[in-house]
């Protein structure tokens, strides 16, 4: 009888896996087919509701939460026959644990990217901004607990209640604020920078208030709870003194340029589970014990990067999420119901937003900060995320929250983040300083006046060629050519993503990559030498931001630097049999929104190896350049940039001149003839010979095609986008009809190609907000930094 009993009270375990559907099992009945089963459905809710979000620009975590509603109670979950064929009760034990095995590394991976000394020197606005940030609402988070432990969540342990309350209103999300920053631009505004110097000092506090939370939740005394915590801090100390020592001798058998040994990750990663196995076993969560292990893991050298590299794609993109669904599956909207329950609802979140704003606005004014940069402030520090859903969950399994209160604290921070991003886009524009920008062609301006490039560039690959075309444009008896050097990376969902927009600097940011810091080092040494060696002046900076608009970045550089030229590198890569492929159409989209929207004149450089795999110095230059001219605007500049580099004595360019076989004004022929005779002119002052003058009658296809032929030999090819002249190609690029040719696999050569664009306002109708009318501020920040560039300083902001 008693075992009937038992029988029916302790359904049997399942097993791992069936025998298959042709045996007659259910693969459903068995872990590990559900599991799949159960990932995949949750990759695919998540991932298709980010797609659908992305027009309201929301970070991913937002969809995450929804997809865990959905596929929970509150929906999809309503329906019983899909809830017990696809998340069964007697799955969920499963579920849990893969999620937390998901959650536990990726904690791993936010304490590998803390950076403990960024929080060292945090300002004491920022510090104070924190500090009322978490206060506020921490103390207005206890008095909702009182009114909630009136109604809904009558038998709660009281002081735990207290502080799970406090902890959940009062916390920031780091990533998530980060992830919105990046996407409305603002993180390398001032704004931007005290947002994430005070969520970061929010993130710390947050984590040991919620040690606090999970010490006091235990069903023992307060004597236990003191043990709890005093065993916790010996913990750290532990793995301060002992772990952190192996973990560095490991990071230093790993030197730069070679693999790490298999051996050291997978004992990392023992480490980290074991860490979580002493802090479970504490009573602490096994969590912290990863964090904690993330946190000591050395920084420098490719170590760190590896051990992210290694785990990042397979957490973040596959176990993650599940605990996102976890949550989802333990909130049940429908147990909010009566005035009473929405009453309370309304409560939480004005008290969340009336806590964390208004501390944050209030204390932000006291430091002197103006009024919209305030209360944009204030909802930017009330963003939610993953550590409110961790409070959350441990606060449900150690019975501190309900059903019903666990839906609310979830609406809650569902609905502070998802308001963020459109609240400060409709009250905050950042103010961008109007600075006298008349130099936006590369032939306009007096001899004197200075050239000023905005070189853009995706991988080190791109460096040396960039800086040999720069070294051979900046001209001679004139002053000097400006360069500004921009790396512009992808802003993924990852996370080591996060830790580049951490490093967030003015002006841009400096070089870093997480996952290659060799490479990042030889960038910064790359530039530092090149400007030691030449006469031209460097500013490397990165971009960070989503490829669809990523192209802003550039622009609104452009303009902010006063760019009299932006270079961009060629969308498709060169491969070892000289063939081109295509880095995708996102980087193919990027070029075209320059060229139509950039407020100066673009060049695409289509990257052959100028001068081999490493920058030449200036004495050993010696390049040959052919200039394609048919006439037109877009000739014209290119042969004003032609002439520029004639000017260099290790560089020979050669005009090879035809005639256009469409029609021209007479003010556009005249305007050709007058650059011809100007660079004529010039091949008359230059003694030696390096510069040479070729007419030649091509007017046809095949003609022209002849006379490009026989220049092959040449290192570098410059032309104008769009010449009056018939395609050289059935279907020519963005490069125009002879720059496609060039770049096609008809044309056999190892030339590297510079198509240029003419600034032209008719043609670039989004460029004409950039008023060149405006007048300047007494004094601007860009011109603050010349005078530093111009007074001798490094203008390389190393890491």
């Amino acid at each position: 009888m008693a075992a009937a009993v038992t029988a029916q009270s302790c359904p049997a375990p399942m097993k791992a896996t069936s025998q298959g559907a042709f045996q007659g099992e259910n693969p459903l009945d068995y872990a590990l087919p559900l599991a799949i089963l159960q990932i995949c459905l949750v990759v695919v809710v998540t991932r298709g509701l980010a797609y659908l979000l992305r027009p309201l620009r929301q970070p991913r975590v937002i969809a995450e939460i929804i997809g865990g509603i959905l596929l929970g109670p509150s929906a999809l979950g309503r329906s019983s026959k899909f809830l017990h064929n696809v998340f069964p009760p007697k799955s969920m034990t499963v579920l849990d644990t893969l999620a937390n095995l998901g959650l536990l590394f990726f904690l791993f991976l936010v304490g590998l990217e803390l950076d403990i000394s960024a929080i060292r020197r945090t300002g004491k606005k920022a510090l104070a901004i924190a500090l009322a940030g978490i206060s506020v609402p921490f103390v207005l988070g206890i008095g909702t607990s009182f009114a909630m432990r009136a109604t809904v969540v009558k038998g709660a342990p009281q002081a735990p209640f207290l502080v799970f309350m406090g902890v959940a209103l009062s916390i920031t999300a780091f990533p998530v604020l980060a992830r919105i920053l990046a996407e409305l631009k603002l993180l390398t505004t001032d704004l931007g920078r005290m947002a994430m110097s005070a969520a970061a000092v929010n993130d710390v506090a947050a984590w040991i208030l919620l040690a606090l939370a999970i010490a006091l939740s235990g069903d023992g005394s307060a004597i236990v709870s003191l043990w709890v915590l005093l065993t916790a801090a010996g913990f750290v100390i532990a793995v301060s003194l002992l772990l952190r020592p192996l973990l560095a001798w490991m990071a230093r058998r790993s030197p730069e340029g070679e693999p790490v040994k298999e051996v050291y990750i997978c004992a990392t990663l023992a480490i980290v589970l074991a860490a979580g196995f002493v802090t479970d076993t504490i009573g602490i969560h096994a969590l912290f014990g990863a964090f904690i292990v993330g946190v000591v893991v050395p920084k420098d050298g490719p170590f760190a990067g590896v051990l992210i590299e290694k785990v990042e794609d397979l957490i973040s993109g596959l176990f993650l999420p599940l605990y996102f669904v976890s949550s989802g599956l333990k909130t049940n909207v429908a147990t909010i119901r009566g005035a009473k329950s929405w009453g309370l609802l309304v409560l939480v979140i004005v008290n969340a937003c009336l806590g964390k704003i208004g501390g944050t606005v209030i204390t932000s004014l006291i430091v002197k900060i103006p009024v919209r940069e305030a209360v944009t402030l204030g909802f930017l520090m009330n963003t939610k995320g993953l550590v409110e859903l961790i409070v959350l969950n441990i606060g449900k399994d150690r019975k501190v929250l309900n059903d019903e209160s666990f839906a609310i604290m979830v609406l809650m921070a569902l609905f502070t983040t998802f308001i963020t991003t459109p609240i400060v886009m409709a009250i905050y524009k950042p103010a961008r300083p109007t600075v006298p920008y008349k130099r936006r062609t590369v032939d306009s301006g007096d001899a004197d006046s200075e050239l000023r490039v905005l070189a853009c560039f995706h991988t080190n690959r791109n460096i040396p060629t960039l800086l040999n075309l720069v070294e051979s444009s900046r001209g001679i008896g004139r002053s000097r050519l400006s360069m500004y050097a921009m790396h512009l990376v992808e802003l993924s969902e990852r996370s080591s993503a996060i830790t580049l927009v951490q490093r967030a600097r003015r002006n841009g940011m400096p070089f870093f990559n997480n996952n290659d810091g060799d490479k990042s080092e030889q960038m910064v040494v790359a530039f530092e030498a090149f400007q030691q060696l030449s006469a031209v002046r460097v500013r490397p900076m990165t971009a960070i931001s989503d490829l669809d608009t990523i192209h802003r970045d550039v622009i609104d550089s452009a303009s902010a630097k006063r760019a009299a030229i932006v270079v961009m590198p060629y969308h498709k890569m060169l491969q070892h049999d000289g063939s081109f492929q295509s880095l995708g159409s996102e980087y193919h989209a990027i070029n075209k929104r320059i060229l139509r929207e950039a407020p100066c004149s673009v060049a695409i450089l289509v990257d052959r190896g100028l001068g081999g795999h490493a920058q030449v110095s200036a004495r050993n230059v010696s390049f040959s350049v052919a200039m394609l001219f048919f006439g037109g605007a877009d000739d014209r500049e290119a042969l004003a940039y032609a002439t520029r580099m004639a000017e260099h004595p290790g560089v020979a360019v050669t005009l090879a001149r035809s005639r256009p076989n469409r029609p021209q004004s007479e003010e556009e022929s005249a305007a050709d003839e007058a650059a011809v005779e100007a660079f004529k002119s010039k091949v008359g002052a230059v003694k030696d010979g390096s510069v040479r003058f070729e007419e030649r009658e091509a007017c046809t296809k095949e003609e022209v095609l002849e006379t490009i032929n026989s220049l092959s030999m040449f290192n570098v090819f410059v032309v104008g986008r769009m010449p009056p002249t018939a395609p050289l190609v059935e279907k020519p690029d963005e490069l125009g009809p002879v720059g496609s040719y060039l770049v096609s696999p008809e044309f056999k050569t190892s030339a590297s190609v510079l198509i240029i664009k003419r600034y032209d306002p008719a043609t670039n109708p989004a460029s004409k907000r950039f008023d060149p009318k405006a007048r300047p501020p007494v004094a601007t920040e860009e011109d603050e930094l010349d005078v530093e560039m111009g007074a001798g300083a490094s203008s390389v902001y190393p890491v």
